[in-house]
């Protein structure tokens, strides 16, 4: 169990340099756990702009200036690689997929308080102000939360607010453990930590972008056009460095995917195409994308997605899944969302055993048990009072 954490911090240190950021690492190497945020920049890029990197131990709190010209970043990757110190983020997956595309791995071990805080029942998606007014009894100040981290030199009011984060978030980490453990919920966490480590979660794979897209058809070759430019979109969008929907917005590449254009003329007619993209180098290369996808032949085209075989959830059943699931998570406090997704419930109620998340772990034990049982007949829902609860089938 982490200790509580001093309630007061020195100011935090801004580093700068490779020496320095190596003395910080060292010392934090010493620590149970260290707190950790990013802010980077990504509006206006593809590939994420790692600006600052803040880091809290029991005793200090350091902002680290990711952009500074003498600085080598080596000492964090090695601090985020050490085993012997838990690393703490909240809401980690963007950070986590910065320090995966910079070091090539993700830190571990970990732990994610904004999941952590589903688990312990703050509700959905529980935002860092609530947890830190709930938690630590402080506040965020938000008016940096919008800044340009990549202008030099950071402000004082920027360090500070950045700070802020890592060491609100020590005492939230400290009180949240307590409660879990309290509640015997530790491991709960500790299975979605497994998940959250995985490092294919933040590698993009272009073949498989186009399910994203959702595309409402079963015509396999109209699909396997789509997959052909959306993968297309995805390299030549990571090649140039600009986010996908600036290059090729979805509704365009729907359009596009339909029309199949062979030439500049026809390509320039779309929704979104300008004549001098369908002209230029793009425009030839996004052609080529589309003749070769083409020549494909009709076995190397992809099935439907899961859903569009003309089977269609029932409703009535869809709701009474998630009636229960509501009850259940009311029952066990803890966020609804965590436990089965939409795409889980549909699943459950079309499939007669789906590999789903909330048929697993503790969400088996949560809600997944009881769904089959009631999809099967076994038990019917009620009201007690003002509450749902689950009756044995006569």
């Amino acid at each position: 169990m982490p200790r509580s954490p001093r309630v007061g911090f020195p100011p935090p240190t801004l580093i700068a340099t490779t020496e320095a950021l190596q003395a910080l690492c060292e010392r934090l190497a010493a620590e149970e756990f260290v707190t950790v945020d990013t802010e980077f920049m990504r509006e206006r890029t593809y590939w994420p702009e790692l600006c600052v990197v803040q880091l809290a131990g029991e005793r200090e709190v350091a902002v680290i200036d990711a952009q500074a010209p003498e600085i080598d970043l080596a000492p964090l990757g090695d601090l985020l690689a050490n085993q012997a110190v838990m690393k703490v983020f909240h809401a980690a997956r963007q950070d986590i997929e910065i320090f995966v595309l910079r070091f090539g791995e993700v830190p571990r071990p970990l732990f994610d308080t904004q999941i952590a805080a589903m688990v312990a029942g703050f509700g959905e998606q529980v935002g860092y102000d609530a947890l830190v007014a709930a938690l630590a009894g402080g506040s965020i100040d938000k008016a940096h939360r919008f800044s340009d981290w990549s202008v030099r030199p950071l402000s004082a009011a920027q360090i500070a607010y950045a700070a802020a984060d890592v060491t609100y978030l020590r005492t939230v980490y400290s009180r949240l453990c307590a409660r879990l453990a309290q509640d015997g919920r530790l491991d709960w966490v500790a299975q979605e930590m497994g998940e959250l480590s995985d490092r294919s979660l933040y590698r993009t794979d272009p073949e498989t972008m186009w399910e994203r897209l959702r595309p409402r058809s079963n015509n396999r070759r109209f699909l396997g056009m789509v997959r052909a430019l959306a993968a297309w979109r995805e390299r030549e969008a990571q090649r140039v460095n600009i986010p996908r929907q600036r290059l090729l917005r979805d509704e365009t590449l729907l359009e596009i995917a339909a029309t199949a254009p062979d030439n500049p003329d026809v390509l320039a007619r779309a929704r979104g195409i300008s004549r001098g993209f369908a002209e230029g180098r793009t425009g030839a290369s996004l052609l080529a994308a589309i003749a070769e996808a083409k020549a494909l032949p009709d076995d190397a085209m992809p099935e439907a997605p899961r859903g569009r075989d003309g089977a269609r959830p029932s409703p009535a059943l869809v709701s009474l899944l998630k009636v229960l699931l509501a009850a259940k998570c009311e029952n066990h406090h803890v966020a609804a969302r965590l436990v089965a997704s939409s795409d889980d419930i549909e699943r459950l109620a079309t499939e007669e055993a789906p590999d789903i998340a909330a048929l697993h772990g503790w969400r088996r034990e949560v809600f997944g048990e009881d769904a089959l049982a009631l999809k099967q007949g076994r038990v019917a829902l009620g009201v007690a009072g003002r509450r749902v609860k689950l009756i044995p089938a006569q």
